[in-house]
């Protein structure tokens, strides 16, 4: 579905913007450009999740790939260096990218071809590279093989540090790489060379594009070990296994085919749908990660987030339940229920020792609204009566009589969130003690999660048999219902109030939130009044790639998500759109028209600018957010969850 030919390749400023992503289902990953250049710190062969699914370590950067045919010498390699320097500059020998499933590079040196795939092994942190010379031909050819390492934690950047790494360990088909202080573990590098040679020695001053547009530091140096000697026959392969565990590099071929049916099984969902639902579906697969021995969570966005409450229970019905894998959405529900505390989900597990952060308000109201969403699908309610129903009823308790950030029910059954700093709903930004979008009080899809969580719940009590807990639910969700609709609603514009502050004065910013008392199953609005929200919504927010976060008439509008880390943070939720939220859109427009075939044709197109998105950012996948004015430029992650999960949800439950 995705392939770029040389034309397509050889255009640098197009090809360092693509990235492709393989994932281990741990955390791990291996990531980089279409042309071979690393430009994000993040970048690279192996990132080991050292404690899945966190604790991620930049072991292998990159190789640096010379194939020698005859007196003729041909560098594979692009990167860039000071003062614009591109070296070397193998990007204009490339005439081929594919996704088959996993990245797969040709070159063309003089009247050859040389093929590269670079693919991850499933639950290791095990990259394989494979090469070959394409045809059938008899020609011989060396390639040189030079591994470049970082060992370092995945956010930082490493500088030529003096007896850093011990020297390599080499024996017949293996190289053993460490650290002094150990830190990453052993490295190892199988392969089936002919020899190692090479005195080891500092590349420097690499220059990372990306970090450097952003903002933060965009300068490497990298350490270069060694040097691997293959010699290439036609039809002959020549592999190297980058892994935290030793391998052979005879089991290069029956691990790869092992992974490739691994995926095939993945999209087995969607055997009879489009390219497009397929590539979803293994896009959502690189999000579910171990977390623990038996257990699962979703990471929220590739390069930089690990697993949040609030993502995950959002992107659960996408990546598992519209999949019907529903043992992996038992288990990443059993993963937040034994850290619940105080009636609230973590919102974030560190990537480190540290306790949880249980900083949102919204998180576990998404919680409770995937549980209803797996017993709607599952109608398993021996299962969450005997896991989730003690929990349930501990999450309404402590949200009617207060937990922490001062989040509880108000006399009027509506809930009150907020406390100085902190920012609770998932308009999180926040520089320094600046908080960007405060929303102290009652924001609007908080009341719309919190009766949806009381219905939820209402419903699963009364199967239970347990009246009481019911009737109480039912009664709570009512006060909050009627509340609502007194209070949020605003006729000047014909939707719904963002948020209303604690002196009960009501905030008219156009932000995409209010689209929940509509999408919802146990919907706040109904009739006239969801219309309306839906209208306002459509002309002021919708785009091709999402809602924006604010109306563009206000006057805080920022229309680009660009600059550095203090610009970005705070155009964050400002309008920039979100990929996200069109989920809940289509779902609250086809609500509203009835499913009418009018709104499912207009619904379809959509989604129909998400196609081509697979091909322009994180290839295959669909980015966190983009810039809120045309062209509507993608940004930050360059694959997220949500964005994913929602995206499948529809095409397979909403528009099927």
């Amino acid at each position: 579905m995705i392939n770029f030919d040389a034309e397509n390749c050889r255009q640098l400023e197009a090809s360092m913007r693509r990235e492709w992503l393989e994932t281990n289902g741990l955390g791990g990953f291996a990531s980089a450009t279409v042309s071979g250049m690393n430009t994000r710190r993040y970048h690279g062969l192996l990132v080991a999740a050292t404690r899945p699914p966190t604790e991620r370590a930049v072991l292998l950067s990159k190789l640096e790939e010379t194939l020698v045919l005859g007196d003729r010498r041909f560098e594979l390699g692009t990167n860039k260096y000071p003062h614009h320097t591109i070296h070397p500059q193998g990007y204009l020998l490339q005439s081929n990218f594919r996704l088959d499933p996993f990245p797969v590079f040709t070159f063309r040196a003089g009247d050859f071809e040389l093929e590269k795939s670079v693919l991850m092994l499933h639950g290791e942190n095990t990259t394989i590279i494979r090469y070959r010379l394409l045809g059938e031909t008899d020609a011989q050819a060396t390639l040189e093989v030079r591994p470049l390492i970082a060992f370092r934690n995945y956010h930082w950047l490493g500088h030529e540090t003096h007896e850093l790494f011990h020297p390599p360990e080499v024996e017949d088909g293996q190289v053993r790489l460490r650290r002094h202080d150990n830190f990453g573990g052993t490295l190892y590098l199988a392969h089936n060379g002919r020899y190692v040679a090479g005195e080891a020695g500092w590349y420097k001053n690499f220059e990372y594009a990306e970090e450097q547009a952003r903002g933060f530091d965009f300068q490497e140096d990298l350490f270069n070990p060694c040097q691997l000697m293959f010699e290439l026959k036609g039809g002959e392969t020549c592999d190297i296994i980058a892994s935290t565990q030793r391998h052979e590099a005879a089991e290069a071929s029956s691990l790869e085919e092992r992974e490739r049916q691994r995926r095939r099984d993945v999209i087995e969902v969607a055997r009879d749908r489009d390219d497009y639902t397929r590539q979803l579906c293994a896009a959502a697969d690189q999000f579910v990660v171990s977390r623990g021995r038996e257990l699962h969570s979703v990471i929220a966005g590739y390069h930089w987030f690990t697993d949040w409450g609030r993502d995950t229970m959002i992107s659960l019905t996408g990546v598992a339940l519209s999949l019907r894998r529903f043992d992996t959405a038992r288990e990443i529900l059993l993963a937040f229920a034994s850290h619940l505390d105080g009636g609230l989900i973590p919102n974030r597990f560190p990537d480190s020792d540290e306790e949880p952060e249980y900083n949102t308000v919204d998180g576990t109201l998404w919680y409770v609204h995937a549980i209803g969403e797996y017993l709607r699908r599952t109608n398993d309610l021996q299962f969450v009566g005997e896991n989730f129903y003690v929990l349930l009823k501990q999450i309404v308790e402590s949200h009617e009589r207060g937990t922490r950030y001062n989040i509880r029910a108000d006399a009027d059954g509506l809930l009150r969130a907020g406390h100085p700093g902190v920012q609770l709903t998932w308009m999180d930004a926040k520089v320094g003690d600046y908080v960007v979008t405060p929303r102290t009080g009652k924001p609007v899809e908080i009341q719309a999660l919190w009766h949806n969580a009381l219905r939820t719940v209402e419903e699963i009590a009364r199967r239970l048999e347990d009246v009481q807990t019911a009737l109480r639910c039912g009664l709570l969700a009512e006060r909050a219902r009627v509340s609502f609709n007194e209070l949020f609603w605003n006729s000047e514009a014909n939707c719904l109030f963002d948020y209303i502050d604690d002196a009960g004065v009501p905030n008219a910013d156009v932000r995409p939130n209010q689209i929940f008392a509509v999408s919802l199953p146990h919907a706040l609005l109904s009739g006239e009044r969801a219309r309306r929200v839906v209208e306002t919504i459509e002309r002021e927010l919708l785009t091709p790639h999402g809602l924006r976060s604010l109306s563009p008439s206000h006057p805080a509008y920022r229309g680009r998500y660009e600059g550095g880390p203090y610009e970005r943070d705070t155009a964050y939720h400002q309008g920039t759109v979100w990929g996200w939220l069109i989920g809940p859109f289509i779902s609250a427009y086809l609500k509203v028209n009835e499913r009418s075939p009018a709104s499912l044709i207009n619904a379809r197109l959509w989604t129909l600018p998400f196609r081509l998105h697979l091909s322009e950012a994180g290839l295959g996948q669909v980015s966190e957010i983009f810039d809120g004015d045309s062209p509507h430029t993608p940004r930050g992650c360059v694959a997220q969850a949500w964005s994913v999960a929602e995206l499948l949800r529809c095409e397979l439950e909403e528009l099927g």
